[in-house]
Order: structure tokens, then sequence, then C-alpha cells
């Protein structure tokens, strides 16, 4: 079945589900007539997933899904496209809200609406700054704390929330007395890109701070005017509002993701906070790498980008780290070790990313790691990180010699 036209559909996100319902009510009060679906896979371990929608009156209907392979998440996606599908068929919701559960990652269900043919107008992940730095530190695994979405899940509480803050170009920014200037200061630089909107049990009231919104769709004028004809002006709308209505771009999101390409933070230093951006265009040597590699994950907060081995010169690697844990994986090749024929296969957004920082000898072959913390040892992070660097002597015998250097990483990427 063809998804019919008009519902704008926003996502709403992230572990701190109190600032997630915060902004799902304002969104409700902001736009008449818009709805909430959402699945709580907290009742996955009875065998369904409960499926809720509302307005801003209540609970409208209230249904169970069952389990698709034994997997909550699973479920989600096998039900979200079919129900969003009956809300726009009825042709009385201006915009559909698409809450997720605590772990559950925009960035899978923003492309699952997509490709079941509806426009993702926009992606939010709700915040309480007081919360950031708690949960970024917490390796905990999601099963420990009932927040799997599958019985394979094997995601932390820190890597989920990086990638759930880090995914949406929009967060919702609770009101919260235990917050300081250090937990704001954290929250800019690990996402230095994102529109902070800020919300509270209130919201922000009436036209303060509203815009006009070109991109806003007929119907959510109407109803947001209450009436049945669009009006012949644009409707200013609140802050939040605005913002899931903005537009988003599935492509782009997944692009932005990636460690070849991806938009990482900036250097900055600010009320006790401290982001390094490290780059260098010379290998590491892998073995000095690996027995550095618990001091540089424990280093900072967060940290992530892309890398180059010495022994593994053909490949770029990623960089991952949150909670105290690393993920090093394969991203693939890089482009300079690529002929020139098989360039026409790769996303334009990675050709022109690597053309702006192209090495005459090494191409996009380099060093970009990233490192946000409060009280971040910026002096002695880059001594460990230059130690791990080929010497001038290794760097000099050159690519063939470094081939043979002990292949340290083999085991960790092998897991």
């Amino acid at each position: 079945m063809a998804a019919p036209p008009g519902l704008p559909v926003v996502i709403v996100g992230g572990l701190h589900a109190d600032a997630r319902r915060t902004a799902v009510a304002r969104l409700l009060a902001d736009v008449p007539g818009s709805v909430v679906l959402h699945h709580d896979l907290a009742t996955a371990a009875a065998g369904t997933v409960v499926r809720t929608v509302q307005d801003a009156t209540g609970v409208l209907d209230a249904d169970e899904a069952p389990l698709v392979n034994d997997c909550a998440c699973c479920a989600l996606r096998e039900d979200l496209v079919p129900e969003l599908e009956r809300l726009a068929g009825a042709g009385r919701t201006p915009l559909a809200v698409v809450e997720l559960w605590d772990s559950v990652e925009p960035k899978a269900m923003a492309e699952v609406v997509t490709a079941g043919g509806f426009t993702v107008t926009g992606v939010i992940t709700a915040v309480d700054p007081a919360l950031v730095l708690p949960y970024l530190g917490n390796g905990d695994d999601l099963a420990d704390g009932g927040l799997a979405a599958a019985a394979t899940d094997q995601r932390t509480v820190a890597d989920t929330f990086a990638r759930q803050l880090e995914y949406a170009p929009v967060l919702a920014v609770a009101e919260s007395p235990e917050a300081d200037d250090e937990d704001r200061a954290l929250l800019a630089q690990l996402h230095p890109t994102a529109r902070q909107v800020p919300i509270g049990p209130d919201g922000p009231a009436g036209a303060e701070g509203a815009a006009d919104v070109p991109g806003v769709s007929d119907a959510v004028e109407a109803a947001a005017d209450g009436l049945t004809v669009p009006p012949p002006r644009r409707r200013r709308l609140p802050p939040l509002a605005q913002a899931a209505l903005a537009g988003f771009d599935v492509e782009a999101a997944a692009a932005a993701q990636h460690p070849a390409c991806a938009l990482l933070p900036v250097e900055a230093d600010a009320h006790g906070v401290s982001t390094l951006v490290w780059q260098r265009r010379r290998p590491f040597h892998p073995e000095r790498l690996y027995a550095a590699l618990e001091d540089l994950t424990c280093a900072a907060a967060r940290s992530r980008g892309r890398f180059w081995l010495a022994d593994k010169s053909d490949t770029l690697f990623h960089w991952d780290a949150a909670g105290g844990a690393l993920c090093v994986e394969s991203a693939g090749p890089w482009l300079a070790s690529l002929p020139d024929a098989a360039w026409e296969m790769v996303p334009p957004v990675r050709r022109a990313a690597a053309a702006l920082d192209w090495h005459p000898e090494h191409g996009d072959r380099g060093q970009h790691l990233v490192f946000t913390s409060p009280g971040l040892d910026r002096d002695g992070l880059e001594r460990l990180l230059e130690s791990c660097l080929l010497t001038d002597a290794e760097y000099a015998a050159g690519p063939d010699a470094w081939q043979r250097l002990p292949h340290a990483f083999d085991t960790l990427l092998e897991v």
C-alpha cells in the first residue's frame, strides 16, 4: 500500500525518558490535531510490544504487536509503517510524532519510515544536560538495565546515547536545575552543529522565538489555526514545532555518520570542558597503538574519528569510544587505495570530503581523532598519540617495510 501524501513524520528519541516525554507533549500542544505513536518495548519479555496512539487529550488507541523473531525492535520495524499508513489514510492528522522507546536509535527508524514512503521532516533527540556525562560514562550493557531491544542486543548505555545524540540535527534540551555550565559546555562540544531548542514543562510560550516556516504543510497550518481551509499566510510556529517540520535528509544524515566524511567536532575549551582535534599524516605503529588503547580510551568521555595503521595501509579504521569502551572496525578502503574506475561507485560526499584534505603522497590516508571531556589532559593525550606514530626511521623505511610490522590488531578486528 502506497503511503498517502501529506502526513509529515517527526521522530523523537533519547534515553532521557522524562525529557523525551516533555518534548513530545510540547509538540502535541504546538501542533493541534497531531498524534504520537509509541511502541513500548519494555513488555517484550512477555512476548509482545505495546503500541499506543495518543493526542494532546490522552490515549486514542492501544494494542499489542507480537514479537518478530523474538526481537522487540523487529516488531517495531514491522508495525510502524502500517500504523503510519492507517493514520495517513484517516486524513485527520496534520503531524505524526514517532516517539521512540528508550534505547531505539533514530537512524534506523528514520530509514524505515522513509523506505515506507513517508517524509521524515525532523529528527529530535531529547536531552537532560545534567545527565549527559553520567550516561556518556555508563559502560553498562543495555540488557543490565532492562533496555535491550533484542535478546542479542550487546550495546552499552554510553555508545547508544552517543549515537542518539550525534545523529539528530535538533536537540530538545530540558530545563534542569541540576545542570551547570560544564554540563552545557559538554553538550555543545559533543554536537556543535545541532540546533538546541529549550523545553520545559510548559515549553517556550506563545510565539516567543517562533519563526515563519515555509515548508509547513497546508494541513498543519490549517490545524494550527483551527481552520478547515489553509490561511493565506504562513503559520508562525513555536521553535520545537518549527524544528520538527524544517526538513530532514536521511541519506545526508547517514553520510554524516560515516567515519570517512563525518562532520566531527572542532577544537573547543570552555567551562572546564575541552575538545582536542588531533590530525597527522603519518601512520600508527600497530603494536604501540594497541598497547596504548586503554589509556587513550579512558582519556576522554567521548572520542571518535578515523585512523591509519601502517601494516594495513589500504584500510580506513573507525575509532568509536564512550563509557570506557572502544569499538575499532574497518570502514572500508581509503580512496587512495582504489583504482580510478572504482571512484564512480563512491558517494559524492565521500569524494568531496577526500578532495578537501588530499595529500600528494598519501591521498586521503591520515589520522583524524577527536577527544571531548571535562578535565581533558590535552598535553598528555597529544604526547601519547604522538608516541604511537611511526618514528622517523620507521617512516623512512617505506610501505613495504610497514607491512612486516606486528599485526597487533588482528585479534581485535576478528571479534
